[in-house]
């Protein structure tokens, strides 16, 4: 029998990843751009893809209960969410900055607890006119530990997993205190254009850091999360926010294991998917933190899932 534990976190990042294409499809502003029917679709592709990669997940939970390093990556991911939020919100650096920093210093000094520390960053990229107490995101933060912790045997190597645990932390949050979103407006549909390359670069870069210079998925993202914050908003300040966003989205794609997703040309594809339900998913829980490493995690899947129903056909048919 599989451990409770185990089921609750590979429930919790399928479940989040799925809310996040529901609501945003369901989202009344959504409705009224005439898109519903493609973030529906998304919705539908994802669906497929997790039934596809039921069985594989569900048949790694082998492992034995928790042990004392289970309880330390728990509180790294407390700490970097609160350490974020004070850096976005009170030092005044921004949410994609704020995280970058975190994952990139963590990685670097620490990397014992990079991951649940960069998950816990992600926690802390929520907005104060949602999250307008410390102590929320200290709660976000714990929710996302034990998520984190119950989560090590699922979708090992797919990259926006850490985000998609953050995003379960800020939500399940959200529902226990009754915080109430903010409204971004419709997607930015004529933004797509340019927001797609930018995605590509940044998956692209992030796994030529991660992999190929072998620094790593942590620093890896948090090098190009830092450089897209500081330049896109000299660069195009009117854009750069939201450029930055959709990079460093992107590169949570970049730390993908070669296992999932392939060479560079399946990272850049996805990238480029990325970008794309960056767009589509703009009016769901808007202020939350991990919505982008979300965005992340539903692309990869997307992939992957395509890729193994091929494999499936064409067994099949031989």
């Amino acid at each position: 029998m599989y451990r409770p534990a185990q089921l609750a976190g590979y429930f919790a990042l399928v479940l989040t990843a799925g809310a996040l294409l529901v609501n945003s499809a369901t989202a009344p502003v959504s409705l009224s751009t005439g898109t519903v029917g493609v973030q529906i679709g998304l919705v539908l592709t994802a669906a497929v893809a997790g039934v596809v990669e039921h069985r594989r997940e569900l048949s790694q939970f082998e492992t034995p209960g928790f042990d004392r390093s289970d309880g330390i990556d728990a509180l790294a991911v407390v700490a970097g969410a609160v350490v974020t939020y004070a850096l976005s919100v009170s030092a005044g650096l921004g949410p994609v900055l704020a995280s970058a920093l975190v994952g990139l210093l963590v990685g670097l000094t620490i990397p014992e607890v990079g991951a649940p520390a960069y998950c816990g960053s992600f926690v802390g990229m929520a907005s104060p006119a949602v999250f307008a107490s410390l102590e929320f995101v200290a709660l976000a933060g714990v929710v996302a530990g034990l998520g984190f912790v119950a989560s090590t045997e699922s979708f090992g190597g797919v990259g926006g997993k850490l985000g998609t645990l953050a995003l379960f932390g800020c939500v399940t949050t959200a529902a226990i205190v009754g915080l109430d979103y903010t409204s971004a407006g419709p997607p930015q549909w004529e933004l797509v254009s340019t927001i797609v390359p930018v995605a590509v670069l940044g998956a692209v870069a992030t796994v030529v850091l991660s992999v190929r210079l072998e620094l790593g998925a942590v620093i890896g993202s948090g090098v190009v999360g830092v450089a897209a914050g500081v330049a896109f908003p000299l660069a195009a300040p009117e854009l750069g926010t939201t450029l930055a966003a959709a990079a460093f989205c992107a590169s949570f794609v970049g730390m993908s294991s070669v296992e999932r997703l392939g060479g560079i040309a399946h990272i850049a594809l996805v990238g480029g998917l990325s970008g794309f339900v960056f767009l589509a998913v703009t009016p769901a829980f808007d202020g939350a933190g991990g919505k982008l490493g979300t965005v992340a995690f539903v692309s990869c899947i997307g992939l992957i899932g395509a890729l193994e129903l091929r494999e499936f056909a064409v067994e099949r048919m031989q």
